[in-house]
């Protein structure tokens, strides 16, 4: 599931505010975006809304109760809840205040995507819906009888609201149980109860957040993105039970 459904993990942060720091050195009411520069090799640097700097962003000092390792950015790194990866800067060194993006390399060569239409998508941080089945998954194989279906959902938009199983490949679903707590722009988990009959069918789960955002088909991704999903792809997958148990993966 990681590795196809994946590039999602959660840590316990801890740091400072930037709303905190904001407030200390001051900040011009015509500041409408800031720069946060890494010092890696590459200078890697991105252009972030103040205010997002304002609600929740974090300067990390720690990651699940100790000291952020080098490989993580130590010895300070930005923490953008709910946002998409790469604008977490590491290593953190510079932070500019401006009246305006900074257009820098990585975020218009690497980040801006092109949707069709001759559109443009730039700068679309958060983290879209998802949820994937974390069991059974491939390379698992399963047998006749009842099989607790298990998973995880997340939304960089804030809390999830349910989560729905389909075992018949999309014709019906029904609402699995979440597991407290359930937090706001984190990891939920997820499971349903079912009694599979051994004939071959797929299994699928589908989310909705907060907000009302529901999780999209592949389908509906393409329509409106072009086939463009960059790192937003989060559509609906599905994973095919064979007669003999095996569980494979189906795109939808």
């Amino acid at each position: 599931p990681q590795q196809i459904c994946g590039l999602t993990s959660q840590s316990e942060w801890t740091g400072v505010k930037l709303s905190t720091l904001f407030r200390e050195v001051g900040v011009d009411p015509k500041s409408t975006w800031f720069l946060a520069e890494g010092g890696d090799a590459a200078l890697m640097t991105r252009s972030v809304p103040v205010q997002k700097g304002w609600e929740d962003a974090i300067i990390c000092y720690a990651q699940n109760g100790e000291a952020i390792r080098p490989e993580q950015g130590y010895p300070v790194r930005l923490f953008l809840p709910g946002w998409e990866g790469n604008i977490n800067v590491k290593w953190l060194r510079r932070i500019e205040l401006a009246d305006q993006p900074f257009q820098t390399r990585q975020e218009t060569s690497k980040y801006t995507e092109v949707i069709g239409d001759g559109k443009i998508r730039q700068f679309s941080f958060t983290m879209d819906a998802r949820s994937i089945i974390t069991y059974p998954s491939y390379p698992n194989k399963v047998e006749k009888g009842w099989i607790e279906i298990r998973g995880i959902a997340w939304s960089g938009r804030g809390k999830v609201a349910w989560v729905e199983i389909s075992t018949d490949a999309g014709k019906s679903w029904k609402r699995a149980a979440l597991q407290e707590p359930v937090l706001d722009k984190a990891h939920t988990a997820f499971r349903y109860l079912w009694e599979w009959d051994g004939q071959p069918t797929e299994i699928l789960s589908r989310v909705m957040d907060e907000t009302g955002y529901i999780q999209p088909f592949l389908k509906d991704l393409l329509h409106a993105r072009g086939g463009n999903m960059g790192y937003h792809y989060n559509p609906v997958t599905a994973w095919y039970i064979q007669g003999d148990g095996q569980v494979l993966f189906k795109a939808t």
